[in-house]
This record gives C-alpha cells, structure tokens and sequence, in this order.
C-alpha cells in the first residue's frame, strides 16, 4: 500500500501585496499622485468631503461670541455739531425730579468720556408711553 502524506500545513491564503498598499498609502501622504490620475481624485474628493461634512460631526468651537454691543445699555454717537449723543437705557435710571436725572445721567457718562457739560436731554417713550431711552447731548468740557 501507498502512504499518502497529509501535509499538516494549509494552504496560505493569498497574501496581500503589502509592499503595493503601503507604496499607495505612502504617495496619499506626501502628495505624489500627478493631476489627473485616479490616486489624485481620491485625494481631492477625501479633502472636499472632510471640509464640507466635518462641521456637522465634528465641534470646533469656531462659533462667534455673543456679545451685547452695548453691555452697560450706553450707545455713544456724534451729534454732528462737535458733541456726543448718547442713549441711556431707561432702566438704568430711577426716575425722579430734573436735577436728580440729570446727575444720574452725568454719572453714567462721565466714566466713558471724563468731563462733560450735559447740554439738554430728552425721553423716548415705547408704544406704550413708558420711558424707553434717554437721550443725552453732551459737549466735552
């Protein structure tokens, strides 16, 4: 009788070119495809998708900052005679006699632009007839 040798050895499964992946891997690294091969759009399309499509995955806490533009309720403007027009909010007033919104309004002032003379000022009521905002004329002194 014949033996037939039984090998304990499987065949190997058909290997990878792994020298042909890392060469393609390597050329996506340092940008060595030329323009118009098919390695070159591969790129391009990779880099276009990530722009597009990773603000929706990805936070890159890029939004802007939410700012008040005027925190202390003041917004300084020419009068376009040499002063400065204010508006004050209202509610940074209490309300009270002339002489005692005056100071107030002087106190408010006075820190954004140092001394000044408080030319005349006058109310701007909401639809509602209540005091809205102050507005303020003003010359440097």
């Amino acid at each position: 009788m014949q033996r037939a040798e039984i090998s304990s050895a499987a065949n190997p499964a058909p290997s990878l070119p792994m020298k042909a992946i890392w060469r393609t891997i390597r050329g996506y690294i340092l940008w060595s495809y030329e323009r118009g091969t098919l390695h070159y759009d591969i790129m391009v399309t990779l880099i276009l998708i990530f722009v597009f499509f990773s603000p929706y995955w990805i936070n890159f806490k890029d939004k802007p900052v939410q700012r008040n533009p005027h925190p202390n309720g003041v917004i300084v403007t020419s009068d376009g005679h040499g002063g400065l027009l204010y508006q004050i909010e209202a509610a940074a007033i209490r309300p009270g006699d002339d002489l005692s919104v005056r100071d107030q309004l002087l106190h408010i002032i006075e820190p954004i632009s140092g001394d000044v003379s408080l030319v005349r000022y006058e109310t701007v009521p909401d639809k509602k007839g209540r005091v809205e905002v102050y507005r303020v004329w003003v010359h440097r002194e």
